[in-house]
């Protein structure tokens, strides 16, 4: 087999075991709090019989390993089940969301991808130069900060300071390239 698709395949493989290892602990680590959402759902008010029912319908009366279980399989299958904090499918939550979450991604691939580039050219042009030396503290610091901060930094900027942009805003549910922008 090809050497480049060898390496695919392993990533791959490296990806899918790293995903199922990483959903055994999150899963793990939520069961082991105290409470559950049947709990939640219900309030402090609840009596033991309205939660157990409530946990029984929702099946968190069952084994953890049952649990994920009956998660992997709806996953792998394409139905992530239903949503425990409010009782709509997770597909249909996912749905609804996806598309912004798309175009947001897609308009900062269109700013960051063509800046990463002339990063990269630049420094590879002026390997071992102050330049390159420059350009990289500046994108590891920038990889260093959390993007919240980031955010926070840049309606300050842009929007209390310079006063470009709105520090909040609405978008309609179609807005225009305006709008959007």
């Amino acid at each position: 087999m090809n050497t480049t698709l060898t390496l695919i395949a392993r990533r791959l493989g490296a990806a899918a075991v790293t995903l199922l290892l990483v959903s055994i602990v999150v899963f793990s680590i939520t069961s082991l709090l105290p409470g559950d959402a049947a709990e939640e759902a219900l309030g402090q008010s609840a009596t033991p019989e309205a939660i157990a029912a409530l946990r029984a319908e929702l099946g968190l009366d069952q084994p953890a390993h049952l649990r994920y279980w009956r998660w992997l399989t709806g996953m792998l299958s394409g139905n992530p089940g239903q949503s425990l904090a409010n009782n709509l499918p997770v597909s249909e939550l996912i749905g609804t969301r996806l598309p912004k979450s798309l175009l947001l991604a897609g308009a900062a691939a269109i700013v960051s991808v063509p800046i990463a580039l002339l990063i990269g050219v630049l420094s590879a042009m002026y390997r071992g130069s102050r330049l390159d030396r420059v350009l990289s503290v500046m994108t590891l610091s920038m990889v260093a900060v959390p993007e919240f901060l980031v955010a926070t930094v840049a309606v300050l900027i842009f929007a209390v300071q310079l006063q470009w942009l709105p520090a909040l805003s609405f978008a309609p549910e179609d807005p225009s390239v305006g709008e959007f922008l």
